[in-house]
Formats: C-alpha cells, sequence, structure tokens
C-alpha cells in the first residue's frame, strides 16, 4: 500500500494545478484587489478566480459530499477538458485535494500531489488538470461548485486509480 502524505494549501505549492480562493489577507488588501462596497456594510474580495469555459456555458451547483473514513483509499482522477471546476466548502469543513499535471493520465503514485484545505479556502482547478473527487472526513459537507455545465463534448474523463492501492492518511 502507498501512503500519500498532505502538504497545507497555498498559492505557490497548488499554481501549477489552479488557484486557491480564500479572502484576501490584510496586506494583501489594495484597491485593486479588495474594496469597500454596499455603503459599507461589505468589502469585496474582488476576482480571487476567473472562471474559463470552452464551447458551452458555466453554472452554479451545490455538490452533497459524504464524509469519508480514514485512511482514504483513492478511487479515480479525472479531468474536464472544457473549462475549469471550483469548489467552495459551505460549511467550512476542511478537505483534501488530490492532483496530478494536466495532460497524460497519472501512472502511478508518484504521479500525485496532496494538498489539505482548511474550511476557509476553495480551489478552483485549471483545464485539463487530473484531480480526485471530493474528499471529506471531519462531516458530510455541501460545496459550491462552478463549473461548465452544457455544452458539446465530454466535459469529464475518468481513469480508474483504485487497483494503485493509494491511502491518504492524516
Amino acid at each position: 500500500m502507498s501512503k500519500l502524505v498532505a502538504k497545507p494549501l497555498t498559492q505557490a505549492d497548488f499554481a501549477a494545478f489552479g488557484d486557491v480562493i480564500e479572502p484576501y489577507t490584510p496586506d494583501q488588501q489594495t484597491a485593486q484587489n479588495c474594496f469597500v462596497i454596499n455603503e459599507g456594510y461589505a468589502v469585496r474580495h474582488h476576482a480571487l478566480a476567473s472562471i474559463a469555459v470552452q464551447q458551452g456555458e458555466a453554472g452554479i451547483s451545490i455538490f452533497a459530499a459524504r464524509a469519508r473514513a480514514i485512511p482514504i483509499a483513492l478511487s479515480v482522477m479525472e479531468y474536464h477538458p472544457f473549462g475549469t471546476q471550483a469548489f467552495f466548502s459551505l460549511q467550512q469543513v476542511p478537505y483534501w485535494i488530490v492532483v496530478a499535471p494536466a495532460g497524460e493520465p497519472p501512472q502511478g503514485p508518484e504521479d500525485l500531489s496532496v494538498f489539505y484545505a482548511q474550511g476557509h479556502q476553495g480551489i478552483q482547478y485549471h483545464r485539463g488538470v487530473w484531480h480526485h473527487p471530493l474528499l471529506v472526513t471531519a462531516q458530510d459537507s455541501h460545496f459550491l461548485v462552478v463549473d461548465r455545465i452544457r455544452g458539446e463534448g465530454k466535459n469529464c474523463i475518468e481513469r480508474d486509480i483504485s487497483t494503485w492501492d493509494v491511502h491518504i492518511s492524516d
């Protein structure tokens, strides 16, 4: 059995796979990306990620993810050739992210990277990045998802990795 160790989710480490979606820190709150709106009752953390969709339409959905037992056995990797895909936990539940670079399918555990996201962090996968479906352990959780919902062509390509016997544990 192969055991993967997750590292904390940071924009620098995750940049090759997508964007980290989280509020700007006080030192990042510049006029360019964070500003007061609604007569001073709200602050807009602007342009945290940009949606990219080819040949279709983007939409907002809610995914209901069931909690998994630790250790988590990885089963499938997937990618979306026609658009980005963003996830944000509505209950602020931490979760694991398993990714592999866009392009050729991952060939083994050595091709995978694992990140641990805090509940206040969302992510958006770049178009074509291989990723495992949602992995939550603390409790069942709802995720706000922004991705391509309509268009020509199959937008979810999967690869079974259950025979790799790869697990994530805390």
